[in-house]
């Protein structure tokens, strides 16, 4: 995180607000999509799409850490953070994994 901004505890929660709102501004995959490739550089995008992948592969249960890594090349202690905030975290990453979950059984 950038130590040199100016903003308050306030504005900043206030400008978090204004992204997430855009974001869920967005109609479909594709506009999502450009919407982040217009925000994040290509290595921002990459870190949160590898997140995500480890995200619903811890989820799975299936493979060690070691094995996502093998398979994802993400670090084994990135692997250790996603899986720390999958389970003791905010409840953002289960909250979307249960959402698309339960969106695949409808469909």
């Amino acid at each position: 995180m950038k130590d040199h901004r100016v903003l308050s505890p306030k504005e900043e929660q206030l400008a978090e607000d204004r992204l997430f709102r855009a974001v869920l501004s967005m109609r479909n995959v594709e506009e999502c999509r450009a919407f982040f490739h217009d925000l994040c550089t290509p290595a921002e995008l990459q870190a949160l799409k590898d997140r995500w992948s480890v995200a619903e592969l811890l989820a799975e249960g299936r493979l060690s850490y070691r094995q996502i890594h093998e398979e994802t090349g993400v670090s084994v202690t990135t692997i250790g953070r996603v899986a720390r905030f999958l389970t003791a975290g905010d409840g953002g990453y289960s909250k979307a994994l249960q959402r698309l979950k339960d969106k695949e059984k409808r469909t």
